[in-house]
């Protein structure tokens, strides 16, 4: 038996039953080098969790140590409230090189708690305290934290249904999930009718719904199944806020810092919002939020939102180094060439395994959404979706040497989000693992010659 086996489960007695990651990860993973990562016993997992995102390089890149190591014996101040330091002024900078140009000219910053929660609030409290209203816009399927706020604003029911007093006025409005369309129609109809949905909301007196505060979407749903939303969608919700003056907040919580293959995954729209939530990533693995903001909303009063541990030394140095290597020549191209490599095979999948609902996505944030073909459709003609092998199959995926988690609707949505410096290689022997993990759950028919099309995302 492992030595550590027996102080794991100690630890698992121990711990709340709140913890989530460790049940399907029953393993103490002692050490990672870059997209692998190992067990006490020695095993290799291909890791395609990343910390969730926060892991953009991977596991103890020697690029980022080294500059935390010399940070560490440098006798700089390791930690600074949100007083000015070599350390930030450093990141700083790195920041405003990383954000879209035609948004980082009139950009202002806020520094918050450590984590993306935190940031979510802040944007809250600003926009609200900014334009002097009180209701909110969020999406059906939306992710934006666990902190009252945040959690008011999020789809997934699960959090919350045993929890009262979120912030009253929240209106959730229909996702544009091509897949299961909310409207039980095509892609194309499902994009028109959730931004009609949107338009005649803002423009209805009898909507029911006061003029709001802000707007909140994630530009590829995250925890709600991998859910990328069209370029042409986004500059439809940009238009219509912008004509309404209704703040369009993206949170880049999960997308932000070349995941989607773009530095920033509303990008690709060549839109510019009013403001972007940022966190995992930004801190180069280290506990790092902050929500950047266009300066006319600049109206909070000095600590009008505050955290002792805004700014966190260690991670804004990690993250400095972390931005200037993603803005190296070559590195988002490479993102986006293996992105698009490792969902082409993950498609070739989808023709022999009938299991495979949808495979989508964008650069290395991709979903697998799995279903029984067997199982009669609901009522909007959606497939029903297959939790149940969602779960065995995490686990035979770990069993098989690749680490990765489910989501989305009915936890149905294998996520795949491996460090951003896989190579081609990688990408192949993560699919390999998948199809052996897979093929020993569901029988696969003989190989096609093709692959479906890709996704227009």
């Amino acid at each position: 038996m492992d030595a550590f086996e027996p102080r794991r489960l100690q630890l698992a007695e121990r711990e709340s039953n709140a913890r989530t990651y460790a049940r399907g990860i029953d393993r103490v993973i002692s050490r990672g080098e870059l997209a692998r990562v190992y067990d006490s016993e020695g095993r290799e997992y291909l890791d395609c969790l990343a910390c969730a995102g926060a892991l953009p390089l991977g596991h103890n890149h020697p690029f980022v140590q080294q500059r935390v190591a010399a940070f560490l014996q440098s006798g700089q101040l390791q930690q600074a409230l949100d007083i000015a330091t070599p350390a930030k002024l450093a990141f700083v900078e790195q920041l405003y090189q990383a954000l879209p140009a035609g948004f980082a000219e009139h950009a202002k910053v806020q520094f918050c708690g450590p984590s993306g929660s935190d940031a979510v609030e802040a944007a809250l409290k600003l926009f609200k305290t900014a334009t002097g209203r009180r209701p909110v816009l969020a999406f059906q399927g939306a992710y934006h934290g666990m902190t009252m706020g945040a959690l008011g604003m999020m789809g997934n029911l699960g959090p919350k249904q045993a929890v009262s007093g979120y912030p009253a006025e929240i209106q959730f409005l229909p996702f544009p999930y091509a897949y299961r369309s909310p409207f039980g129609a095509d892609a194309a109809e499902t994009e028109r009718l959730s931004l009609a949905y949107l338009e005649n909301l803002l423009s209805d007196p009898e909507s029911g719904v006061g003029k709001p505060a802000m707007l909140l979407v994630e530009p590829i749903q995250g925890e709600g199944g991998c859910i990328p939303a069209s370029a042409g969608w986004l500059r439809g919700l940009r238009e219509i806020t912008a004509r309404h003056d209704v703040p369009l907040v993206m949170d880049e919580v999960q997308t932000g810092f070349g995941r989607s293959g773009d530095m920033f995954a509303h990008e690709w729209a060549g839109i510019v919002p009013d403001a972007v939530v940022l966190s995992k990533a930004v801190g180069g693995g280290y506990p790092l939020a902050l929500v950047a903001y266009h300066q006319k909303y600049d109206s909070w009063a000095p600590g009008a939102h505050a955290g002792t541990f805004r700014g966190n030394q260690i991670a804004l140095v990690s993250g400095a180094a972390t931005l200037e290597y993603l803005r190296r020549p070559g590195v988002l191209e490479q993102v986006r060439e293996v992105g698009q490599l490792l969902r082409q095979k993950l498609q070739a999948l989808q023709t022999r395994f009938s299991c495979i609902g949808e495979v989508r996505g964008r650069g290395l944030m991709l979903g697998v959404e799995l279903i029984d073909p067997n199982g009669a459709p609901d009522t909007l003609g959606h497939p029903p979706a297959n939790g149940l092998l969602a779960k065995t199959l995490k686990r035979a995926c770990l069993e098989h040497g690749l680490i990765l988690e489910s989501g989305g609707r009915h936890g149905a949505v294998m996520r795949l989000l491996p460090p951003l410096i896989i190579s081609a290689d990688d990408a192949e022997e993560i699919v390999r693992r998948f199809e052996t993990a897979l093929t020993s759950l569901w029988p696969a028919a003989p190989a096609a010659a093709h692959a479906p099309a890709a996704m227009a995302f």
